[in-house]
């Protein structure tokens, strides 16, 4: 399995190597920019990547985003600090492939993270899962601006923004396929979105669902 450590300091390479080097499955490259790191997912396209998002040639969440989809088979793990609320809303709702631990985290969340990722999925350490959960002043004032939806709707906005299908809903609540249907245009309708990662957005927003419901 190959790792690729996209990160300019020296001190996390050299720790990220150590801990990176004690799995007997791994090869482990560090990059120094974006066209290395590029370059080497041609080659690798599953390759796990560990980045530092503040201390790479990455602009924003929307770029890296960009690269991740460009590359879907890679895994990613978001490994920095200082890190804002509203990125972090962002990167968890946008990009299901990209894991998030911060750098102060425990030696066991990072591995924990790293073992996550070897096997496709995403792990948010304990610190950024409590920021996902406490909702900013902007986002409480933006909560009493958001149309009303009645339950009905709210319960199955909430089931589209956890990644079930039409089909799965209506299943579970014993509906027809078009009855759902119409409730999610109605929804989209209401909110003004016109896809499933707006209504996601809305849905932390609303606190309908919170980041440990989204990525377990």
């Amino acid at each position: 399995m190959k790792f690729y450590i996209a990160d300019n300091q020296d001190i996390t390479r050299a720790g990220l190597l150590y801990v990176i080097s004690a799995r007997k499955d791994a090869e482990c490259k560090c990059l120094s920019d974006k066209a290395g790191l590029l370059e080497a997912l041609k080659t690798d396209s599953k390759a796990i990547i560990i980045v530092d998002y503040t201390l790479f040639d990455i602009n924003d969440a929307a770029e890296l985003n960009i690269i991740s989809e460009r590359f879907p088979d890679a895994q990613w793990i978001l490994f920095s600090e200082d890190l804002s609320q509203d990125f972090l809303h962002e990167m968890v709702v946008t990009c299901p492939k990209c894991g998030i631990v911060l750098k102060d985290c425990s030696l066991t969340e990072i591995k924990e993270a790293i073992n996550y990722a070897s096997k496709g999925k995403r792990f948010i350490c304990q610190q950024v899962t409590e920021m996902l959960l406490s909702p900013s002043s902007d986002e409480t004032e933006h909560k009493e601006e958001l149309p009303q939806l009645t339950k009905t709707e709210q319960e199955i906005l909430k089931d589209i923004a956890l990644g079930m299908t039409t089909k799965e809903i209506a299943k579970q609540r014993f509906s027809s396929f078009h009855t759902i249907n119409t409730h999610r245009k109605n929804i989209f309708r209401k909110l003004g979105v016109n896809n499933l990662h707006e209504a996601t957005k809305f849905a932390f927003r609303a606190g309908l669902i919170d980041a440990a419901e989204y990525y377990i």
